[in-house]
Order: structure tokens, then sequence, then C-alpha cells
């Protein structure tokens, strides 16, 4: 096989599953839509490595880290894309197995129907108990009205870098594909980075001349943040308001070990899981001092 032909993009698609079996790794359970595997990349003794059938794409819940196929080949092997590349190229049949277990033109599809002004009632309702104001909403996100199945839904949507939607509402979150971080290039020598969302809502709400003054990418995903981390090497500074749990704190810990204009803000909402946590608790403590003031 000639490796001019194997390109980037025909590697990341390859089989997960069929990838890991080529290794040696199968399965210890497997439903419709994912399958787990005790995880290639450490040592464990419960599955924690997870596969989407339907997406093909894994995550390792332990390292946080997931990607596609030529991600995984990466991961497994330590070494660089072009050197995945090359094994690839050796390995005579790994290519024959290129599509998702489930191709996705079988598995349902989320179908857009209107992108506009948030207006529904529900969804203000919902930014409200997350002490996000209307206009700051209406900024960063829309109200999309899609279709899954036959039925109609309506959440909020954050636009991605390849226009794709990731949407919350009250009772779940999701997303339309391509799934990918949100960029919002503001010509700024300063960067911000932010796992989803609601941190981009609330680091509005708490410090907005920040976020106007300054980049700002919301991974979306945690997944992303090894896709990302090029672009730090373009700024003065980069922030990181990563979650106050394992994932986060790993992630932030390695990445200013590996970038000397890498800072670590979570220390600004410890004691929280998150900005927007913090963001509620704030102005809850300020109604109650305000309640208090006009009983006086």
């Amino acid at each position: 096989m000639n490796l001019r032909r194997i390109t980037c993009e025909r590697a990341r698609n390859l089989s997960i599953v069929k990838t890991l079996a080529r290794f040696g790794h199968f399965p210890n359970r497997t439903t419709e839509k994912e399958a787990w595997f005790l995880s290639p990349l450490r040592s464990e003794t419960q599955a924690s490595f997870k596969v989407s059938l339907i997406l093909n794409r894994w995550y390792d819940h332990g390292t946080g880290k997931g990607g596609n196929g030529l991600d995984l080949i990466v991961a497994m092997k330590k070494c660089s894309v072009k050197q995945a590349l090359e094994l690839l190229s050796n390995e005579k049949n790994l290519f024959s197995f290129q599509q998702p277990i489930l191709k996705k033109e079988n598995a349902p599809k989320i179908e857009v129907i209107e992108v506009k002004p948030i207006q529904h009632q529900a969804l203000i309702q919902y930014m409200s108990s997350r002490k996000i104001r209307l206009p700051i909403a209406q900024f960063y996100c829309n109200e999309i009205e899609y279709s899954f199945k036959g039925r109609n839904y309506f959440a909020l949507g954050l636009k991605n870098h390849l226009n794709g939607w990731e949407l919350r509402n009250k009772f779940f979150k999701t997303s339309i594909s391509p799934k990918a971080y949100t960029y919002l290039n503001n010509n700024s020598d300063h960067l911000i980075i932010l796992e989803g969302m609601f941190d981009l809502l609330s680091m509005a709400e708490l410090y907005s001349d920040e976020v106007t003054n300054s980049d700002v990418i919301v991974l979306n995903s945690l997944s992303f943040l090894e896709q990302v981390s090029y672009l730090f090497e373009n700024y003065k500074e980069v922030d990181l308001y990563l979650d106050n749990d394992s994932a986060g704190m790993k992630y932030s810990k390695d990445l200013i070990s590996h970038y000397a204009n890498v800072k670590d803000k979570s220390k600004l909402f410890k004691g929280y899981k998150d900005l927007n946590e913090m963001l509620i608790s704030v102005k809850r403590i300020k109604k109650v001092k305000s309640e208090i003031q006009l009983e006086m």
C-alpha cells in the first residue's frame, strides 16, 4: 500500500471497534449504540473506555480524552500523526474496515428546522434558573427548532466553528453534527479556554470585559483540547477555566507543564464545580442580602 494514498481523513474514518480488535482489545459489553472496553491506554479493572457505534468515536473516561480512529492509533502507540500513518501503510487489512459499524445514514438524524433569536418562554425561564440574562444569551446563542425521530423540539444553540450546534434545554443536552469546538476570534493576543456553553454565558455575566477583549474557545468536549492546543503559541497568554473536577484539573496541570504562556484560572471559582455554579451562588447571595436590607 502506498503511503501517499493514506490521507489523515481516511485514517480518521477507521472503525474504532475493529481497530481495537486488530490490536487485541475486545469489548466487555456492547449495546445497540455503544461498546465498552478496558482502556487500551492504561491499566484498569472496570471498563470505562466507550466507543459510540453510531458516531464511530471513542472516549476514555479515565483520562478525559477521545477522538477518531487516527487519534486512537496516536494515543495507543504514543507516536506522531506521521508515524501513525506510516504504521497504517504497513497494515494491509486496516483500511478494509474504515467505515463505522453503523453507517451514519442508518442512524436517526437531528434536522434543523429553524434558527432564530431566543424567544421561547421555557428557554427564557431555563436561562433565568441558571442566572443568565436574556441579552447575554441572545448575543452568543440562538433558539434552535429541530426534529428528531419525527418529533419537533427546541433548545438553546451555540454554533461551533464547523457550523454544527451544541443544544441545551432544561431536560437534556445534545449536539448537531459536525461536533467541534466554538472559536470566538476578537483579534486579541489573549485566549480564554472554556468547557461548555454555560461557562461562556457565565463568564460573560461575571467578567464581561474579559470576554469582550479576548479570543475565546468553548471546547464543547474536553476531547478537543488537543486539537486547539496548536493555537496556544499564537497568544501571549492562555487562561484555562476548566471545571474543578479530576479531568479538568489533570488537563490544566498537563497544559501548564507544556506551555509557558498557559495559566490555570480555576481558583477564581474555587469551591464550585464550574463558573455557572459560582454565578448561581453569587446571585443567590446578592438576592438574600437585598431582601434583608428591604426588611430593615
